[in-house]
């Protein structure tokens, strides 16, 4: 089930406090970036992040965003601002480093 307009307008409601913050859409689904890096995107009404060494610091749970696709990690508190910035943050330090 593609994600719906909607949800998307929500989430990005729920990130508006972080800056650079863009998304493109992507076969009926959205991929997120920050600064123009691609940290994670909205699959199925879900919020999914890359899984990173930062990432891997929370208690998230693993799910694949369609068949074939690596694993990533669901934020289902998306009410959390504060959370999922330093989450969104910590990947986007590690995807800089190269790791």
């Amino acid at each position: 089930m593609p994600t719906s307009k909607e949800y998307l307008e929500y989430i990005l409601e729920q990130l508006r406090d972080i800056k650079y913050i863009s998304y493109k859409p992507m076969m009926g689904e959205y991929l997120l970036y920050k600064n123009n890096v691609l940290f994670g995107g909205i699959y199925d009404n879900r919020l999914l992040v890359k899984k990173t060494k930062s990432s891997d610091n929370y208690e998230l749970r693993e799910v694949f965003p369609y068949p074939g696709a690596k694993s990533m990690y669901l934020i289902e508190e998306v009410e959390n601002i504060e959370l999922i910035s330093e989450i969104i943050d910590g990947i986007i330090k590690n995807l800089s480093k190269g790791k």
